[in-house]
């Protein structure tokens, strides 16, 4: 057979509806994929970004605590000195000890508030990325019933595609 009467063949075959509704559907299928693939990569990089910040704010909070510890350090040798003018000193330490704590306190909140917001981003590419898998795998399947043209393989496709669709869109319930 040459090189012409089978491509003639071929185009013959890809005109058929069986063929035609797989390869659309195989599209349609790749479209989603490629969706899923970009948010699921989104999903990551933010929570690579929010523990970023969230050791920054714990950085922080590590700083305001020595600050607030140097200021005990310092109201305790003062009151040991005993002097007029250590009062002053002691009043103002110990407002700094006050001040560094409450500092610490809000530094704290705002650095598990990125935690907990880097583990949900972290799920939700977790999510993203199981979607994917089934999405590829419908794809695959698809591929299998163009080539074997069996319905039982363009339904799995099919199956596949809805499952990891599925998993992605779940991602939006995710708080």
């Amino acid at each position: 057979m040459s090189v012409n009467e089978e491509l003639s063949e071929n185009a013959e075959h890809a005109k058929e509806p069986f063929d035609r509704n797989v390869a659309v559907s195989m599209a349609i299928i790749a479209a989603g994929l490629a969706i899923v693939t970009v948010l699921g990569h989104i999903y990551a990089n933010e929570e690579l970004l929010a523990q970023q910040r969230a050791s920054d704010q714990w950085a922080y909070y590590q700083a305001k605590s020595s600050r607030r510890y140097e200021s005990d350090i310092a109201k305790d040798i003062l009151q040991q000195m005993n002097a007029s003018t250590a009062a002053k000193s002691v009043e103002k330490y110990a407002a700094n000890q006050e001040r560094y704590q409450k500092e610490g306190e809000e530094i704290q909140v705002e650095a598990q508030k990125l935690e907990d917001e880097s583990k949900i981003n972290g799920q939700r590419a977790l999510r993203m990325h199981t979607g994917e898998v089934f999405l590829e795998v419908g794809i695959v399947f698809a591929s299998l019933a163009i080539l074997t043209k069996r319905r039982l393989a363009w339904s799995a496709a099919i199956v596949s595609a809805c499952v990891g669709s599925g998993i992605a869109l779940t991602t939006v319930l995710l708080r």
